[in-house]
């Protein structure tokens, strides 16, 4: 047999803390399958992140991922050594509350360094002729000190006698590196040779064509301040039905050589759309690099998921998607359920009141949510262009508490413009929602790139000004002039700080109500059905709980408001009963919590008990 030819080009991807451990990159699996399927470079992908894992214990590395602004303040130091004492107070900062003290700050900042050359140590730089990182949230910082790290490692190997030349170009790309956000990376930092602005497979495939000499231009969203190219647009957009599936062989070896015991099973992310088909959201900068809305086909989801449980002996899986393709996601649920394997999906979805689909996900293997909830307060949802009112959103967390799937989401406090009268509605309506999983308060920031970023003037925004975050983390003189992803403002900041205080409060409390609550009692809410009447039994904060019984046409009425229902068709429903007398229980109840009323729609709050 022949010997396999060497490949032409090689090249390192890394990706860095502050990734959750327990899951492989799907950047760099999308890359490698493309990069590979394509030509015949080889690409080693590298999961740092699991080795900082290994060094600092699971559990510790766990707790700081979580917090994403603590991760990057243990590197900001290595970084910007001046900046020690203010990230030491962010660090702190971003893990009040938790309950098992945590190793020194300066001990931390050790370890890392340490951890960094160590692996560094463990690769031979002079064997690829690119290096890549993929940045997301949380991992600016670690991927500038690690290339920083590269690039003094070059030199120091450049001094040494008899050592070959080496002059590793590196690249840096992801969802962090969009518009003005890339070039400013790239004219602050001179360790980055190239930046990728936008999608990664054609665009680094491109760049690896120039590095060879096959091309002489490059895409014109790959930045770079060496001596210009001819550029050229590259603006198609890639059928995501013809991509190859991510090959997340390298994180298994990494996992296994790091991890011989195997204490965790991996949760696999796949993606089954780019971009956002809804995409109005004026606080959101989440699909800066994608050129358009682009979805993998039902059949073709379907598959790539069973190759991929398959071949990684994984039932975990977590969606990468903004928001899941609605008509085709319905049809994927439906084709695996006839799989009989026993999935486990996360996904982020926008707000579905229709209990059926829920239900039909729920089997399917969709355990876990987050709901783009944000707002309490229609108007405040009106402004923040979410297609969705206060009963939509309350449905949905309804809909997902009947069918046994757990809700996350957030509710944003501080938002620009909100009126007093907007506050009042929203603590109102978080006395409706107590029964359901709790929201976590999510101070407003502002996005860059996002329409209220674009258009400041329009939402009470006078003046975009670094974050406090930020300016613990960078020198003053990065600050002036960088672009940054996180924002503040000026405007309206501290009267809004002052009107969502009780908003706050009322949120904390909400959690720790369910956090203290009796759990052998299946929902704070609910209802038996005893074929001609109902027992509602309904959990108050501080209070004896309370029964309810409807009976007859009580119970009917309630039944049929399973959801947000038209008061017209209410009417029309029951002609039996005057509009008056609908109108009389409609407002008893919720005056009791048990319903939700929103101009001309109901709903009834009780889910059923299924354990009985």
């Amino acid at each position: 047999m022949g010997s396999k030819t060497a490949p032409s080009f090689k090249i390192a991807l890394i990706s860095m803390p502050w990734s959750l451990f327990n899951r492989p990159s799907i950047q760099l699996g999308a890359l490698k399958s493309y990069l590979e399927r394509e030509t015949d470079y080889q690409v080693d992908n590298y999961h740092f992140y699991l080795h900082l894992a290994k060094t600092l214990t699971t559990g510790i590395y766990s707790r700081i991922s979580l917090s994403g602004w603590a991760g990057e303040a243990l590197f900001s130091p290595l970084l910007f050594p001046e900046k020690r004492d203010d990230a030491r107070k962010l660090f702190y900062q971003s893990l009040t509350g938790k309950t098992n003290p945590l190793p020194d700050f300066d001990e931390l900042v050790e370890r890392v360094e340490q951890s960094c050359s160590q692996w560094l140590s463990q690769i031979q730089l002079s064997k690829y002729n690119l290096i890549g990182f993929s940045l997301c949230f949380s991992q600016l910082f670690s991927s500038l000190y690690l290339a920083r790290k590269i690039k003094e490692a070059a030199v120091d190997e450049i001094q040494l006698p008899d050592v070959p030349t080496i002059d590793v170009p590196i690249v840096f790309g992801g969802s962090s590196c969009s518009g003005d956000i890339g070039k400013s990376l790239l004219h602050h930092f001179p360790e980055i040779d190239y930046l990728v602005d936008g999608e990664g497979e054609q665009q680094l495939l491109d760049l690896c064509r120039f590095l060879t000499g096959k091309s002489k231009i490059l895409p014109e969203k790959i930045r770079t301040l060496r001596p210009a190219p001819d550029t050229r647009s590259n603006a198609v957009s890639l059928n995501l039905n013809n991509l190859p599936y991510p090959d997340y062989s390298k994180y298994f070896q990494e996992m296994h050589r790091l991890f011989p015991g195997q204490p965790f099973i991996p949760l696999l992310p796949i993606e089954f759309s780019r971009g956002c088909w809804w995409n109005k959201c004026t606080f959101c900068n989440l699909n800066l690099q994608w050129q358009d809305y682009r979805f993998k086909g039902s059949e073709r989801m379907l598959k790539e998921t069973l190759h991929l449980a398959k071949t990684h002996e994984c039932l975990n899986f977590t969606f990468t998607d903004n928001a899941l393709p609605p008509k085709d996601a319905d049809q994927f649920f439906k084709n695996l359920l006839k799989k009989e394997m026993d999935f486990d999906f996360f996904a982020e979805i926008r707000s579905i009141t229709d209990p059926e689909k829920l239900r039909l996900y729920r089997k399917a293997g969709l355990s876990t949510v987050q709901v783009g909830i944000e707002a309490l307060s229609t108007s405040i949802l009106t402004r923040m262009s979410k297609g969705t009112t206060t009963i939509d959103n309350i449905a949905v967390m309804k809909m997902c508490s009947a069918s046994a799937i757990k809700m996350e989401g957030n509710l944003i406090t501080d938002f620009p413009g909100t009126t007093e009268e907007e506050i009042a509605e929203t603590l109102k309506n978080l006395d409706y929602v107590l029964p359901f999983l709790p929201l976590q308060g999510a101070a407003f920031f502002l996005g860059y790139g996002s329409p209220m970023y674009i258009h400041t003037r329009d939402f009470s925004i006078q003046k975009v000004i670094p974050h406090a975050k930020n300016r613990k983390l960078f020198p003053q003189n990065y600050l002036r002039s960088m672009t940054m992803l996180i924002n503040s403002h000026k405007g309206d900041k501290k009267l809004q700080h002052q009107l969502w205080h009780p908003v706050k409060q009322k949120i904390l409390a909400w959690q720790d109500f369910h956090k203290n609550r009796d759990k052998t009692v299946q929902h704070p809410l609910h209802y038996r059905d005893g074929s001609t009447f109902l027992i509602i039994r309904q959990e108050r904060i501080s209070n004896v709980p309370l029964l309810h019984r409807l009976r007859g046409l009580s119970r009917e009425i309630y039944l049929f408001c399973e959801r947000p229902t038209k008061l017209s068709r209410l009417f029309a429903s029951f002609p039996t009963v005057t509009e008056q007398a609908l109108q009389k229980f409609i407002d008893e109840m919720c005056l009791k919590y048990l319903m939700f009323r929103e101009k001309d729609q109901v709903l009834s709050l009780a889910v059923q008990d299924t354990k009985n």
